[in-house]
């Protein structure tokens, strides 16, 4: 991998210094091209309490491709995808908007204030969108029993 040096070092930075809510490992040591997360839900959010496992990986050409993110647990948000990928839709991670000097520790932190507040005009995930526009309490109430099913 190309960008080792750089993903050795931003592995040590996000492990000494990770963004709020998150740790990280590597998914097996030998391989840096894996990364595990574990975000907490934010406070004041439905998922707050749940813990949301997130695998990050690394293209060969990291930093000049961007990172793919994956939620390995499931997750009632409008802009994650509801199927075994668990993609979720950010700008910062489309080729066309990633830049090189972006780090891993700013994708967790972005990562980490969408599920705050969620983008419904953004979403990969339509039927929640709307329900979080336009019915926002039962949106909160599905949000949070996912939280007790599927993230403690």
């Amino acid at each position: 991998m190309a960008g080792n040096k750089r993903i050795m070092k931003e592995l040590a930075e996000v492990r000494t210094n990770p963004p709020p809510g998150c740790t990280v490992t590597l998914a097996d040591e030998n391989d840096m091209g894996t990364w595990d997360a574990v975000m907490d839900g934010p406070p004041d959010s439905p998922y707050t309490g749940g813990h949301y496992k997130i695998q990050i990986t690394l293209p060969k050409e990291y930093p000049f491709k961007p990172p793919q993110l994956s939620f390995k647990t499931k997750i009632y948000h409008p802009n994650v995808s509801n199927d075994d990928r668990g993609a979720m839709c950010l700008g910062m991670l489309r080729p066309d908007e990633w830049k090189p000097p972006n780090k891993i520790a700013d994708v967790l932190r972005l990562v980490r204030s969408v599920l705050a507040a969620p983008q419904p005009d953004d979403a990969v995930e339509q039927g929640i969108a709307d329900q979080f526009k336009n019915d926002r309490k039962s949106f909160d109430k599905v949000a949070k029993e996912w939280v007790g099913r599927y993230a403690k």
